[in-house]
């Protein structure tokens, strides 16, 4: 192959590679806007004074902002992360506030998200799988205020929760499961993993803040669907309960998190 030739095809590699990447920039950029002009319309829409329905529409651009918007700011490797490293990362930048939830004491926090939830969004195809959800979405925040916690923020299918008790954040888990498990064919086959970890309530400049979230997502992204999984803290927390069992410990290795450490998985039936 003569040098000519061979610069010539290089060339039109790096081109097309070029025009590549200009199209994903252009369409990212589009759907930012067009998503972004989609959310105001809806806000303005809903401030006559009547609260707005929570339904498809908002969803949808809600998730089309979200997804587009990552694409432009973090890369397209950013959209493959699981809900629960998206909601923990969220939570080590802007650091809420969950000292306030207890006037001295200590505070549960818990990580869920759906298992293989992108298998389950091809399965059901958009439209179903925005309808399970929502459902699913409903579920958490009614248990969730049943048990006296809080929501911090819910993404897409996953959720970052918070207890001023770790045996009420425990007991929440087991009302989802068990809500799940006893109309299994209602829900499309979905399984929820669920995490819980209890520590010190701290203020948002306390280093122990981020060492709690990061252990209560480790331990989340430990459990199998269907599964909930408690810290040896939480453990510690609700020994002696008669309405929790655990299970025997299992030895894990937490990413981010030095050493091994036990978890135990909570028994739902």
């Amino acid at each position: 192959m003569s040098a000519t030739v061979l610069v010539s095809l290089v060339a039109a590699v790096e081109l097309g590679g070029l025009i590549a990447l200009g199209t994903l920039l252009i369409v990212s950029r589009s759907q930012v806007k067009g998503a972004r002009t989609e959310l105001e319309r809806s806000r303005r829409s809903a401030s006559g004074g009547r609260r707005r329905r929570r339904g498809l529409a908002p969803f949808a651009v809600r998730t089309a902002w979200k997804t587009a918007d990552s694409l432009m700011t973090k890369g397209i490797g950013a959209t493959f992360r699981n809900s629960i490293e998206d909601l923990a990362g969220w939570a080590q930048v802007e650091r809420p506030d969950l000292a306030r939830l207890t006037a001295d004491g200590d505070v549960a926090i818990a990580f869920s998200d759906i298992e293989n939830s992108t298998m389950h969004n091809e399965s059901l195809g958009d439209h179903g799988w925005v309808k399970v959800l929502e459902r699913h979405n409903r579920l958490i925040e009614k248990f969730v205020g049943d048990h006296d916690g809080y929501v911090v923020k819910n993404q897409g299918d996953g959720f970052m929760m918070a207890f001023a008790d770790a045996g009420q954040a425990v007991l929440c888990g087991v009302d989802v499961q068990r809500a799940l498990l006893e109309s299994a064919e209602t829900w499309g086959g979905i399984r929820v993993r669920i995490g819980v970890h209890v520590g010190p309530s701290v203020r948002r400049g306390d280093d122990l803040f981020g060492r709690n979230v990061a252990m209560a997502a480790r331990v989340a992204e430990q459990a199998d669907g269907g599964e909930i999984l408690v810290s040896e803290s939480v453990r510690d927390a609700v020994d002696g309960r008669s309405d929790i069992k655990l299970c025997p410990p299992r030895a894990v290795e937490l990413k981010g998190l030095q050493g091994a450490h036990n978890v135990y998985a909570v028994k739902v039936s």
